[in-house]
């Protein structure tokens, strides 16, 4: 497990337990001997392994390829997202950024539509729910032509791959003052509008997945760019001007087909 070769670190971990909606509270833990080498969570998975020898309840947090990839991890590490390092996850961060002897704060991401579910797990179902809702394609393509004869100019498919590396981690609404969705949102609204595949319901799209994150009881985006900053894919805020402007358009489509009806 971890690193074993490099300078060892002893430090201390105040993490915050809570089981389900019962009150919480911050407890401290030492972690001691710890290689520089190690990755975040092979740090709290050595100290798990203490706490459990000690006949205690290891802490609880979420994790899966451990790659960056899926977006399973991510908590807060002393106020931030994932942790010190810029477009990096949790699972991804190395204990050589720390110092020995220093205090890491640990808390869940901290937001009325991720409720807790144990220590540093949240229920991020809300996000499931927006894309079950439009964040997919469901014309049929079973006898469309090889994607690879569709010409797309190359800044729009540029601008569909950045937009698709959002991993769903949801550090955007953690780290955001009104704890909006909005830059999750964009990005999987932005990265299919600007396809071909997608543009043929992206209307439906953007006005099904926006209905959604209002009613899961996401706040509103007031431009401040936390979101983006604390995002390890670095996901720009110009997806969520793409998306206004994709709600713009639906408007105004839906204004002159009213209009065209004589209504």
């Amino acid at each position: 497990m971890g690193g074993t070769g490099g300078k060892l670190l002893n430090l201390v971990l105040k993490v915050w337990r809570q089981t389900g909606k019962s009150e919480g509270k911050f407890v401290n833990y030492d972690a001691k001997g710890i290689s520089e080498d190690s990755s975040f969570l092979e740090m709290l998975d050595q100290v798990n392994e203490g706490l459990v020898l000690k006949g205690e309840e290891p802490i609880a947090f979420d994790h899966d390829c451990r790659e960056g990839i899926c977006g399973t991890c991510g908590f807060m590490i002393n106020g931030n997202a994932h942790g010190p390092q810029k477009h990096t996850t949790v699972c991804q961060l190395h204990m050589r950024v720390f110092k020995d002897g220093e205090t890491l704060t640990l808390e869940p991401w901290r937001a009325q539509s991720f409720p807790v579910i144990k220590d540093l797990m949240v229920d991020r179902s809300a996000f499931d729910r927006i894309i079950t809702s439009g964040g997919f394609i469901s014309v049929d393509t079973g006898n469309a032509q090889d994607a690879n004869c569709l010409p797309i100019p190359k800044p729009d498919a540029d601008a569909a791959f950045s937009a698709a590396e959002c991993i769903g981690c949801g550090a955007c609404v953690a780290s955001c003052k009104n704890a909006s969705a909005m830059l999750f949102v964009s990005a999987k609204v932005s990265h299919l509008a600007l396809l071909p595949q997608g543009k043929v319901e992206r209307f439906e799209r953007v006005e099904n997945m926006v209905a959604t994150m209002d009613q899961e009881g996401f706040g509103a985006c007031t431009s401040t760019g936390s979101c983006s900053a604390a995002c390890p894919k670095g996901i720009s805020l110009a997806n969520i001007a793409k998306m206004n402007r994709e709600r713009l358009t639906s408007a105004i489509f839906k204004r002159e087909a009213v209009q065209g009806d004589g209504i």
